[in-house]
């Protein structure tokens, strides 16, 4: 998260949730610190959709297990 441009130069995508837009707006703008351009994080909506992006950790394990390495991330591609 801290360094986008470290995976593919930063071709990825980051998600967001939550239910207060000034506090969606605040981490939008702490990501652009860290060199997130805007339009590769994704806002899932609500709060609700948190519980569904952790289900995102298992399937990251075992990438890391076979890839034998941390640097990778998601790309949603339409």
């Amino acid at each position: 998260m801290v360094n986008p441009g470290a995976v593919a130069l930063g071709d990825h995508n980051l998600f967001i949730s939550g239910n207060d837009a000034p506090a969606k707006a605040q981490v939008l703008d702490v990501l652009a610190q860290f060199g997130w351009d805007q339009a590769r994080v994704i806002d899932l909506c609500d709060i609700s959709t948190a519980r569904r992006t952790e289900q995102l950790l298992p399937i990251w394990i075992r990438l890391w297990g076979a890839l034998g390495t941390d640097l990778f991330n998601f790309k949603v591609v339409r």
